[in-house]
């Protein structure tokens, strides 16, 4: 059974207010990374990305990160620009939903193996249920879920949703 969480409207809302706090943290920001999880959480993080560069002048690099989800330390994580890139510079780590809190924390690793300007986190959908110590600085809602209900994510051209199985 489907129980819609969010609407596509309520969503370009929770996106919308997301990226006016990056923003807001980031006003004399030169250039802000936007490193999204290879997935939804990329799609997540090119529309922060589109609403970025509306409001902001400063510079706005999206960034590619790769995991395995299911066993990042083996695989290891990647990301599509060079280190020196995003080093010494604000950087957003975005996905679509918190849960355990795995692949937020293997992005997280990975980002600090470099000096920083700062490190924040952003998701569309934070639960409760994280093995790590790991938190959402910007989240579009917090949900009380089971740890048997799925959380479904779609981020598709005006058809965006949020739902529960």
């Amino acid at each position: 059974m489907k129980n819609t969480i969010l609407s596509h409207k309520q969503i370009q809302h929770k996106i919308k207010r997301i990226s006016y706090q990056i923003f807001e943290a980031n006003v004399d920001e030169k250039e802000i990374i936007i490193a999204g999880i290879d997935g939804v959480g990329l799609k997540f993080a090119k529309k922060i990305q589109t609403i970025l560069r509306k409001i902001t002048d400063a510079e706005i690099t999206l960034c590619k990160v790769m995991m395995d989800k299911t066993d990042p330390l083996k695989s290891g994580v990647t990301t599509s620009i060079p280190e020196n890139k995003y080093q010494n510079k604000s950087v957003v780590l975005v996905d679509d939903v918190l849960n355990s809190g795995t692949t937020l924390i293997y992005g997280v690793h990975h980002f600090l193996k470099t000096p920083l300007k700062q490190l924040k986190t952003a998701v569309l959908v934070n639960r409760n249920h994280k093995k790590y110590p790991v938190k959402a600085d910007y989240k579009g809602i917090s949900l009380s879920t089971s740890l048997q209900e799925h959380v479904n994510v779609t981020l598709e051209a005006n058809n965006d949703s949020v739902f529960l199985d």
